[in-house]
């Protein structure tokens, strides 16, 4: 099992990792909360040197599913920008958060806009690197909140070989049972790519997506455990930086065999 969290020093990801004794990081490639195209990172030699593996994240500001052209538009081109930035740099992966529609418009354009997305990149040759679906924590018109949906969703971008990113809060705050999610995803979408494990400060069904560390939030840090050992894929910690130590070693140490 390859253990790695999210490092939020983006400038030196690998001193982070190490830092951190992770096998692998997740990184931004440029402000989550803006529009801003990726550049060339500065220590791409150095990442793609290092055994520490590396998977990007999308920024938050992008809804491949939105109606709003404004908004859809520059999220199918944002998506493409960090797909080729995260190849530059070795990335397995770019994690993009599934979206969703407004109150009033129809999920299922918001379904046929992920469709679209594929579609059109196929066309160009596809991503440069394996787009991971994830799951959200909340929104009624939310195209991956609840496993129904997406189901939906798969149905309509599974062909296009679309990876998925399991996240333990989102799924919790979802309302989704957490003992039987790993098998009830695979059986949604017939894989798991990569997994966010971590903790919610909120109860179950809130659909606040509020971090804790492994060991103090309200899901049971054995279940973690027993989620991260049973998805058999890499996992990323998002757990607040000054846990995140403790939380890998408390991972290692309920997954070990």
């Amino acid at each position: 099992m390859r253990i790695g969290a999210h490092v939020r020093q983006d400038d030196d990801p690998i001193g982070q990792g190490e830092h951190l004794g992770a096998d692998l990081v997740q990184v931004f490639l440029s402000d989550p909360q803006k529009w801003t195209k990726p550049g060339e990172h500065p220590r791409t030699e150095e990442i793609l040197a290092s055994d520490i593996d590396v998977v990007v994240h999308a920024p938050y500001v992008i809804n491949v599913a939105s109606l709003n052209n404004r908004v859809r538009m520059p999220s199918r081109k944002a998506v493409a920008d960090h797909a080729d930035a995260a190849a530059r740099i070795g990335a397995f992966g770019l994690v993009v958060h599934g979206g969703h529609v407004r109150e009033g418009e129809d999920v299922r354009v918001g379904v046929e806009n992920w469709r679209k997305l594929f579609e059109r990149q196929e066309d160009k040759g596809g991503f440069a690197v394996p787009i991971l679906v994830e799951n959200t924590a909340g929104g009624d018109f939310a195209m991956a909140r609840h496993l129904d949906a997406i189901g939906r969703l798969w149905d309509a971008i599974g062909d296009y070989g679309p990876g998925f990113c399991l996240d333990t809060c989102h799924a919790w705050a979802a309302g989704e049972e957490l003992v039987d999610v790993v098998d009830r995803v695979r059986a949604t979408t017939g894989r798991i790519d990569l997994v966010h494990l971590n903790n919610s400060r909120d109860e179950f069904g809130s659909a606040r997506d509020r971090h804790a560390n492994l060991a103090e939030g309200t899901i049971d840090p054995q279940l973690l455990a027993e989620i991260a050992a049973r998805a058999d894929a890499p996992i990323v910690l998002e757990t607040p930086a000054e846990g995140l130590a403790d939380d890998i070693a408390f991972l290692r140490e309920h997954t070990s065999t």
